[in-house]
């Protein structure tokens, strides 16, 4: 086992991430993506630090030809995390990453129906109410609504069913992994080659979010020349799809980079995140029932996705206190 495997194995078990361990060494991040990446070897300086914090010796680090670590004079640091380590082969990470790609496309365009559900709904109540149907506003409100709920359906069916794919990687987000020699390189470098479209998409999926709202802003303003009862609706419609394509951006490219974090302990997938996030799930499930709970109650559509940013900014704060409270156990 070459040097740069080892410093990954010792980093994850102790449940570090690479910003953590460079902390620790008085390193940049980038130093420490090099030597695990086998493009750079760190100084001895930094190989006695790493036996020290690592608790093996420095022959172990240095010699490829020792593959068990013999124990330094200091002991290893205890993360407080759970022994149980499962092993990731190459072929298991292509065929992960392979089917996230695939989740990401499909999750992504589900959540956007979810967005775009109520845009019949509320474009044919208001053409009933402007007398441009032949039918009226009751009849066109149960048409509507009837197209939302099946909208609603099948983006949910296809959040199951892909739920059920992807159960197979499951443990990747619970349980600690050890990645095969060159598993940690390929998402490394597949991660690198992705970050500047991961920041692209998410720039403009956020700016999306942003601006969203403009257009009704401005057609409610003409609307007060004009005096139709169709502006008003015509810009709640174009702000739901604005926001659609915006969110959908987001939760596409959050997914993809999730996938290349995940197999390498990183971001949101840290052992202590992994703890931390033991009941995501649950937060995001109450999130979702609020969610439809008070948008079919008030059927005020245009307004209740505001629910998603509040959610979102809630869960960053829970996130920092689940994560004291594992800490402190």
């Amino acid at each position: 086992m070459i040097l740069a495997d080892k410093i990954i194995e010792n980093r994850k078990k102790n449940g570090w991430s690479q910003e953590e361990l460079a902390d620790k060494l008085g390193v940049s991040r980038q130093s420490v993506s090099k030597w695990e990446g086998a493009q750079a070897v760190p100084d001895m300086k930094k190989i006695v630090m790493m036996s020290e914090l690592f608790g093996v010796s420095t022959d172990y680090l240095l010699r490829d030809e020792i593959e068990i670590a013999a124990p330094a004079d200091t002991a290893p640091i205890d993360s407080g995390l759970e022994e149980t380590v499962i092993s990731v082969s190459m072929e298991e990470a292509s065929s992960f990453l392979e089917n996230n790609e695939r989740a990401a496309t499909r999750i992504s365009t589900g959540v956007m129906m979810c967005i775009l559900s109520p845009v019949l709904l509320i474009a044919l109540t208001g053409l009933a109410e402007a007398g441009m149907l032949s039918v009226s506003s009751q009849a066109a409100e149960a048409a509507g609504t009837a197209i939302l709920i099946i909208i609603v359906a099948s983006a949910v069916g296809m959040f199951i069913r892909e739920g059920m794919r992807g159960k197979r990687y499951e443990y990747l987000e619970t349980t600690d992994i050890d990645t095969e020699y060159g598993v940690s390189g390929m998402a490394r470098t597949r991660r690198d080659d992705y970050a500047e479209k991961h920041s692209r998409l998410l720039i403009i999926g956020i700016m999306m979010c942003i601006i969203g709202a403009v257009p009704m802003l401005l057609l409610e303003m003409t609307n007060y020349s004009n005096n139709s009862d169709l502006l008003p609706i015509a810009g709640v419609v174009l702000m739901l799809i604005i926001i659609a394509a915006g969110v959908k951006l987001i939760v596409l490219t959050c997914i993809r980079q999730g996938g290349y974090d995940r197999l390498l302990e990183e971001g949101d997938y840290t052992r202590l995140n992994k703890k931390a996030g033991k009941y995501d799930g649950i937060y995001w499930a109450i999130a979702t029932a609020i969610y439809l709970g008070w948008s079919f109650v008030t059927m005020r559509w245009e307004f209740t996705w505001i629910v998603w940013p509040i959610a979102g900014v809630i869960f960053a704060a829970y996130r920092e206190v689940m994560k004291a409270i594992v800490k402190s156990k």
